[in-house]
């Protein structure tokens, strides 16, 4: 048994990590400290305030451990691993976890490549980057193959020259195909030299030798290679327009600045590579209404750095922060370099801070902006319908339909959407045991019950286990069923739950003559709703993700040839003709229209097939007239 007032005075008076758990033992919090035993007493006393966020943690702890470390800044790098490991809930949190992308050159090989890299490694290649946009970084590698024809493939040079035949590319004039040792490896040298230049941003060489070439092919009436090499000048000219320059001291830097509003935080990042900003990036933090700005900086370093693959020589913050030293140490560490964390005050660095933070409180505006529009699509139209319908306390709305072919493998759908955005991990798939044709009434009855059924049990194991709070797959219910249809489908819908002793509020989703939604049946009232209004949009989603989801499902099994056609029992069709015949008529309806002349007009079959075929769909719907 954990007694809190024992275990604090066991706490050392050495640096180390602390760990908070919960009453049911998961981890809701993980600070470093140079004292332990001083700052985990601090969180149990009277009169320490760290602000509402950290009083509500302080509340939920059950018992706390902690890791002793020999230094600060061994406390530091744990800290970072285990917070990203974990992501407690009272940890102010990078909600973004990315990797970005580089340019590689493999110039550990003979013949070197120019690749897409998601990873700095310590190997002979040299990588250039980060770059914010991995479609550009895509563009550039295209753009440097074409230019200087390099090679793509993966075989292993000089080992496998001559083994086998060049490329597409060879042919193409985009490589000159060492692998057929066509050139030299000093030449190629020579080519990726250029290439390496280029992506340090030495554009101007590139452009004149273009310009040159595309003259000399217009002089000599070649015009398409003339267009070729304008339009290869052009890319490299978008290239070299993404480059802006920032200074003139080819520092590579990061540029950070921080906005923030109530819970939510913006962190943006300028990345300054040879003196060139060559992107940018914001993050979204997770954070107390009273975490102060050096608090979110400490935080966004910390998580961010731990997870990037480059560190470069300068951060730059719009605040200093306590922990500098020791993140300093840890990112010098890191990058294997002395790092530097400055707040500049003047000057162009404090423009570029200024400029980060403009940028920062714009996505900041702009996302809340969105998120009211976003609301306004969701939960403004939950509440909308609820109106509509008179209703309190609608969050979760489950919708189901029925997808079959002619009555073979009828399945069943049922989507979620909670505070009106579709919770795709709580949809589930059925497929109907009970019944056979195409009965979508039957079927409609056999999904619910199972879908309630299956509910119910859960709800009665996870009760006896004691685990009132949980939830699994079908334990949570709905607060309001919508089903595809009108009264007969809402009437099937509270018979079910009738049988089963549950009170669940259905309503139907009644569409016109065109099959386009109209309105609601509840209560045994056909309720009209504006098509303009976001309630009549999200009721659209809704039914449109139900289809979807059947018919998606039905797809996957007919695929996988679970599905068999009615075709499959006729006497005479066999794999090829039922092919034939799916092919040769649109739909399995005009089939059965057809006469037997008709059928027999389709590429492999015979008279003798046609009249099984129409004797079979014939006899079929006499026995249903009966």
């Amino acid at each position: 048994m954990f007694q809190l007032e024992e275990e604090l005075k066991k706490l050392p008076d050495q640096p180390g990590v602390y760990i908070m758990h919960d009453k049911k033992d998961a981890i809701i919090y993980i600070g470093k400290a140079v004292s332990l035993t001083k700052r985990v007493h601090q969180y149990f006393q009277a009169s320490h305030n760290e602000g509402l966020k950290k009083a509500q943690m302080v509340r939920q702890i059950a018992r706390f451990e902690y890791i002793v470390t020999d230094s600060e800044l061994e406390a530091l790098v744990l800290e970072c691993n285990l917070i990203k490991e974990h992501r407690p809930k009272y940890n102010t949190m990078l909600r973004d976890d990315k990797t970005y992308p580089y340019i590689k050159v493999t110039l550990g090989e003979a013949y070197p490549r120019v690749l897409f890299a998601r990873q700095l490694k310590k190997d002979k290649s040299r990588y250039f980057g980060p770059y914010t946009s991995a479609g550009a970084v895509k563009d550039t590698i295209d753009l440097l193959n074409r230019l200087y024809g390099l090679r793509t493939c993966r075989r292993i040079l000089p080992r496998d020259i001559g083994k086998e035949r060049p490329c597409l590319n060879y042919h193409i004039r985009q490589c000159d195909a060492p692998c057929q040792d066509y050139i030299s490896e000093e030449d190629y040298a020579t080519r990726v030299g250029k290439a390496i230049r280029f992506l340090n941003g030495e554009y101007q060489p590139i452009l004149k030798e273009l310009e040159e070439k595309m003259q000399a092919a217009s002089a000599e009436m070649e015009f398409e290679k003339a267009a070729e090499y304008r339009d290869l000048q052009n890319s490299v000219k978008q290239i070299a327009q993404k480059q802006k320059i920032t200074d003139a001291n080819e520092e590579d830097r990061d540029v950070v600045g921080l906005a923030k509003e109530g819970e939510d935080a913006v962190v943006q990042v300028f990345f300054i590579r040879g003196g060139k900003l060559i992107g940018r990036e914001h993050f979204y933090m997770k954070i107390a209404a009273e975490d102060a700005g050096d608090q979110i900086l400490t935080a966004f370093l910390k998580q961010y750095y731990a997870g990037t693959p480059f560190i470069p020589r300068l951060i730059m913050l719009p605040s200093d922060i306590e922990e500098k030293e020791v993140i300093e140490t840890w990112l010098s560490g890191r990058r294997g370099q002395r790092a530097y964390i400055k707040a500049p005050q003047k000057g162009m660095k404090e423009k570029l801070v200024e400029l980060a933070t403009k940028n920062a409180r714009l996505v900041l505006t702009q996302d809340k902006e969105r998120l009211k529009r976003e609301e306004g699509r969701t939960i403004g139209a939950v509440k909308e319908v609820a109106g509509l319908l008179g209703l309190n306390g609608i969050v979760r709305i489950e919708a189901y339909d029925i997808s079959n072919i002619s009555g073979f493998q009828s399945v069943g759908s049922m989507v979620v959407y909670e505070k009106g955005k579709p919770c795709r991990s709580d949809y589930r798939k059925f497929r109907l045991k009970t019944v056979s044709g195409p009965d979508d009434y039957a079927s409609m009855q056999e999904v619910l019950t199972r879908r309630f059924t299956h509910g119910m049990e859960e709800k009665e194991t996870l009760k006896k286990k004691a685990l009132e709070d949980a939830y699994g797959s079908f334990s949570r219910f709905p607060d309001l069923i919508m089903m595809d249809g009108g009264k007969g489908q809402v009437n099937i819908a509270l018979r079910v739950l009738a049988e089963l002793q549950l009170s669940i509020p259905v309503c139907g989703m009644v569409k016109d003559d065109n099959h386009r939604t109209r309105g609601l049946y509840y209560n045994n009232v056909e309720i009209p709703i504006d098509r303009n209004s976001e309630g009549f949009q999200l009721i659209t989603r809704i039914q449109d993700e139900a289809h979807r989801f059947a018919i998606e499902y039905h797809r996957s099994l007919r695929s996988k040839g679970q599905v068999h056609s009615v075709l499959d029992e006729i006497a005479g069709i066999g794999p090829s003709r039922r092919k034939a015949l799916m092919m040769h008529f649109s739909s399995l309806e005009e089939i059965r229209m057809a006469s037997a002349e008709e059928l027999a007009q389709t590429p492999s079959m015979n008279m003798r097939a046609a009249k099984a075929v129409y004797d079979h769909f014939h006899s079929v719907d006499e026995k249903k007239e009966v």
